[in-house]
């Protein structure tokens, strides 16, 4: 918090948001790895997990798509990468890592997603609209890729813990609490959900076809 306290606000959003694509690239790049990728497919693995919700976001705000803006992203990419592959002994045979890694980065994403709206002007719905699509559609593109159903369909409250985390946010926010403490208690409310739905196996109901 003493190192926070000394920075403004965007640099602590850009921190937010560079932990937040090392977080989802390494994700992306460990299921790769399981999915025997070469190097260059993991990492486009891992960008476009790290970038796609992003990317849809800044379409529909009509905003310059925020990783053409600077090259920092790439390099999270690359770094999340070496740390792949620097430790895949313990990554890729970790059944939790990449939940582990998918939470953190999805927790950090919503509280980016939320922000960019809100500062263009948006009203709270389309600012937890668009801090779910910053947190679910990268991870959608990932599976999509790597030939997987995506979890956001199958996975116990992923879309919902991003538009919770979102109605956090719009209530926190409401009531003037400081900016940092609201980002730190949205991204931890959306990994703590995920952890006691997982955990739990709370799910939302399943719609049965025909009998």
């Amino acid at each position: 918090m003493f190192f926070f306290a000394d920075l403004t606000h965007i640099e602590v959003v850009d921190i937010i948001e560079v932990l937040g694509t090392i977080a989802f690239a390494i994700s992306g790049i460990r299921l790769a790895s399981a999915k025997r990728f070469d190097w260059f497919g993991a990492i486009v693995i891992g960008f476009v997990t790290a970038t796609g919700g992003g990317t849809l976001r800044d379409l529909l705000l009509d905003v310059p798509v925020f990783w053409m803006q600077a090259s920092r992203y790439i390099w999270c990419t690359l770094f999340a990468f070496i740390i792949v592959l620097g430790f895949r002994k313990y990554l890729v045979h970790l059944n939790n890592t990449i939940f582990w890694f998918d939470c953190i980065g999805l927790g950090l994403f919503v509280v980016v997603g939320y922000e960019k709206a809100l500062v263009l002007g948006y009203p709270v719905w389309v600012c937890v609209s668009m801090a779910t699509i910053t947190g679910i559609v990268g991870g959608i593109i990932r599976d999509i890729l790597i030939n997987e159903v995506p979890i956001i369909f199958t996975q116990e409250l992923y879309a919902v813990a991003c538009i919770l985390g979102g109605i956090l946010f719009s209530i926190l926010y409401y009531f003037n609490i400081q900016l940092l403490v609201i980002e730190v208690s949205t991204a931890v409310f959306v990994v703590v959900i995920r952890f006691f739905a997982t955990r739990y196996h709370i799910k939302l109901p399943i719609l049965k076809g025909e009998d």
